[in-house]
């Protein structure tokens, strides 16, 4: 006779997911990030990960000044259950660089994530979940690959409507920053 076992799932806030860090639960070396009211563990960041976000943040953060904030590795609250950690935001500009509350859909101009071994997971969770909250565009650099896969057009029930894949020997740019073009080659080096 088979046992069945009834697994009850408890679902966080981002309230409550920020006070566990707050009270030491979570400690800030946790690479973790709240999905859906789960705390997920996410991959740790290897070298050509780190090298990626670091070209990045070395050709956005010049080229911005004054356009855009460029938040590395932070966090965008998409709901109350959804605060996921992209490599690279893009946010629009705001006096306290949001430090009395945090980024929201609204506040997204870009969303970057850096897949060497999380390619699965951000196409199939974090991508949807962008496109579910508005996110207007979205970067997936797949190193294992050697592309780019942008998605724009986001439609809540659908997912994005277009969807680009770049390989070495073409440019890009984002959306909303047209006159910030980069060889795709210069990302993946």
């Amino acid at each position: 006779m088979a046992v069945t076992e009834l697994i009850t799932r408890r679902r966080f806030t981002v309230d409550e997911y920020h006070r566990m860090a707050e009270t030491g639960i979570l400690h800030e070396d946790d690479r973790v990030e709240l999905i859906e009211g789960e705390i997920v563990e996410m991959s740790p960041i290897g070298r050509r990960h780190q090298a990626c976000v670091d070209r990045l943040t070395h050709w956005l953060v010049p080229a911005l000044q004054g356009r855009a904030i460029v938040r590395v590795q932070g966090s965008v609250k998409l709901s109350d259950i959804s605060a996921p950690q992209p490599d690279v935001l893009l946010l629009r500009p705001r006096q306290d660089f949001y430090a009395t509350a945090d980024p929201g859909p609204d506040d997204v101009v870009l969303a970057i994530e850096v897949a060497d071994t999380s390619l699965r997971y951000d196409q199939g969770i974090k991508v949807p979940l962008y496109a579910r909250h508005g996110i207007p565009e979205v970067w997936v650099v797949d190193l294992a690959e050697e592309r780019i896969l942008v998605y724009r057009n986001p439609d809540p029930g659908m997912g994005y409507r277009a969807v680009e894949v770049l390989g070495r020997g073409d440019r890009l740019a984002p959306r909303a920053f047209p006159d910030l073009e980069l060889a795709v080659d210069e990302l993946l080096a």
